[in-house]
C-alpha cells in the first residue's frame, strides 16, 4: 500500500507512519508539509489513503474542497482535535470519508483507517449526534443483578491462541528455544509464528511486539497526543531561549616535553672565515699543504 501524510512536523508524521505500519509493513508514504506538496505527488502517484493530521493555523476546509475538486475518488481520512458537529459536517459535505479524534487510542485510530480504505466512513461518537441531549431530571434505566449492563465485546489484535501463547512467553524474556520446550512445539515452529506475529502487529522486533501487544504507547505514538504543549525548538540564526551555537574546532598541538622552556635557543656558532677562503697572510699552498 502507499500512504500520504500531511503535516509540517517530522516528528508527528513518524508517529502517523508507525501506526499505518499495522496495516501493512511494507507500507510506502509520502510526506508533505503543505498542500502544494499533496498535488505535486498526487500528479505523479496516487496513494491509497491521505492521511491529514490537522492543524487550525495554517489549515482551511477550502484547501480540502479544493483538493477534492480535482482528485474527487481520493480517500482522505483526517486526524483533528475539533470534533464539533459543524467541522465534521464541514469536511464530510466536501467529501472526507473518516474524521478521527486525536485522543483516540491507537488501535482504533488503525481501525478507523482501515474503514476509510475500504470505501467506509468514519465519525466520532456524538459529533453529529440529531437528538438533544437528555435533561439532567431524565429519568435513567438501573442495572442491578437481575439486568446487569450490556457486556463490550473485548477488542481482538487477531492473534491465535497458540500466538497469544508465544506472545505471553515473549513478554517474560523466553527465548526461542525456552518457548518450544514450554509449549512442546520445536524452534523452527516457533520462528514461523513470530514471524507471523510480527507482521499482524507491524512490529519489527520483539519488543516493538511486546510493546504493541500489551497496549503501550511508544514514544513515535506519544508525539500524536502532544498537540500545542512541545515546546518551541530553536532555530539557527534566531534568537530564543536556547540557541544554537557553531562549534569552534580546536587545532590540534603537540604536547611539549616538560624540560622544554619558553627561552630562545642559542644559536650555533658561525666561522669567522667562509669555508673554501684563506685566511688573511697565507697563500693557497700553504692551506693545501697544511701546517709545516
Amino acid at each position: 500500500m502507499r500512504f500520504s501524510i500531511l503535516n509540517s512536523d517530522a516528528e508527528r508524521r513518524d508517529g502517523l507512519k508507525a501506526l499505518l505500519r499495522q496495516i501493512d509493513r511494507l507500507a510506502r508514504f509520502n510526506e508533505a508539509q503543505d498542500w502544494r506538496q499533496v498535488e505535486r505527488t498526487l500528479k505523479r502517484l496516487r496513494p491509497d489513503l491521505l492521511v491529514i493530521d490537522w492543524q487550525q493555523d495554517w489549515m482551511s476546509v477550502d484547501d480540502t474542497r479544493h483538493l477534492l475538486s480535482h482528485y474527487p475518488d481520493l480517500r482522505i481520512a483526517v486526524l483533528t482535535d475539533e470534533v464539533s458537529p459543524a467541522v465534521v459536517r464541514d469536511l464530510m459535505d466536501e467529501g472526507v470519508l473518516g474524521v478521527i479524534p486525536r485522543e483516540t487510542a491507537p488501535c482504533l485510530i488503525v481501525r478507523a483507517f482501515e474503514m476509510v480504505l475500504l470505501g467506509g466512513h468514519y465519525v466520532p461518537p456524538g459529533a453529529l449526534a440529531l437528538n438533544p441531549p437528555l435533561p439532567p431530571d431524565a429519568t435513567i434505566r438501573p442495572f442491578d443483578e437481575k439486568s446487569p449492563p450490556p457486556r463490550r465485546a473485548k477488542l481482538s489484535n487477531g492473534l491465535s491462541p497458540r500466538q497469544e501463547q508465544i506472545m505471553r512467553c515473549v513478554h517474560m524474556g523466553s527465548t526461542n528455544k525456552m518457548i518450544a520446550r514450554t509449549l512442546g512445539i520445536s524452534e523452527g515452529t516457533v520462528k514461523i509464528h513470530l514471524t507471523s506475529i510480527f507482521q499482524q502487529l507491524g512490529a519489527p522486533n520483539r519488543a516493538a511486539a511486546v510493546a504493541l501487544y500489551n497496549g503501550w504507547l511508544s514514544a513515535h505514538l506519544q508525539v500524536l497526543r502532544n498537540d500545542g504543549g512541545a515546546q518551541v525548538r530553536p532555530v539557527m540564526g534566531q534568537a530564543g531561549v536556547v540557541p544554537l551555537r557553531r562549534r569552534t574546532l580546536r587545532r590540534f598541538q603537540y604536547p611539549l616535553p616538560a624540560n622544554d622552556t619558553a627561552d630562545t635557543l642559542p644559536m650555533a656558532a658561525e666561522p669567522t672565515t667562509p669555508y673554501g677562503d684563506a685566511p688573511a697572510g697565507l697563500t693557497a699552498e700553504q692551506v693545501t699543504q697544511g701546517p709545516a
